[in-house]
């Protein structure tokens, strides 16, 4: 997701390339997982909505070949110079707002974007209505609200502090129309669009490099917001970040809950 004024992390800040980059390293292997699970080969055409930065579009244009086609697109598309020309298209798109793209598409697949989206049923509507029959759609979002702490294991101060600050990111989300519940629903979400052979599973990074440096960069895109609302002051969030750099607390994310479903 990009430059919405909605939008509570856009890609207009230097953060969002090291986001993008700890969100590649802490997902891309379970979305991978999922699209090798699907078939996702030689000659299929695909859709990356809302891509961010190019790992994914980069990962099935490995998997489609020069046969096969990418698209991937975003409110802002200026992470995308890193995608495989001539293998990967990139464009300006707005998946609630905007006629999908020319397909019919073999698969669509968005990851960490419809939970951002206000109009997220309209948005569904047009990731569906690309698919060819027998098409697939894999959906991969946040549940923060069924896993909300930075600090699981809130054991000291700096770990109560980690949970505050993860709480006053959880208010600027909501006030932006983020849905904190949204993971959860997509299986019934699928086969209320009339999806057939809907599953999902959940994956919960607990502790690891890329989840610091995640949240690093996510405290200091969200600095002037959590200021100006009252909801940190600059002392609790240098301490904080001094916390996280020094490498002792064990932060987790939100589970990234995997959705998937194909048209009759």
């Amino acid at each position: 997701m990009a430059t919405d004024p909605r939008y509570l992390l856009d890609n207009q800040q230097d953060e969002a390339g090291q986001r993008f980059g700890a969100i590649s390293t802490l997902f891309d292997p379970v979305t991978f997982r999922h699209l090798d699970q699907l078939g996702v080969g030689a000659g299929w055409s695909c859709w990356e909505v809302g891509a961010g930065g190019p790992s994914v579009p980069n990962g099935l244009a490995e998997r489609v070949g020069p046969t096969g086609r990418v698209l991937a697109t975003d409110l802002d598309t200026r992470w995308l110079d890193g995608v495989i020309a001539p293998l990967v298209e990139t464009a300006r798109h707005d998946v609630a707002a905007d006629v999908p793209p020319a397909g019919p598409f073999d698969l669509v697949h968005a990851r960490l974007v419809l939970v951002h989206v206000t109009d997220r049923a309209a948005a569904l509507r047009n990731l569906v209505s690309a698919l060819r029959p027998g098409g697939w759609l894999l959906l991969e979002d946040a549940d923060p609200a069924l896993q909300p702490l930075s600090a699981p294991d809130e054991h000291g101060p700096a770990e109560r502090l980690a949970n505050r600050l993860r709480a006053g990111f959880r208010t600027l989300l909501a006030q932006r129309g983020a849905d904190l519940g949204y993971g959860r629903t997509l299986p019934r979400l699928l086969r209320e669009a009339q999806l057939l052979d809907v599953q999902a599973d959940a994956f919960f990074p607990l502790t690891s490099p890329a989840c610091r440096t995640l949240e690093a960069a996510t405290v200091r895109q969200l600095r002037t917001e959590l200021l100006a609302q009252g909801l940190a002051t600059e002392a609790e969030i240098e301490e904080h970040l001094t916390n996280v750099a020094a490498g002792h607390l064990d932060l987790a994310t939100a589970p990234l809950i995997s959705a998937w479903g194909r048209r009759p």
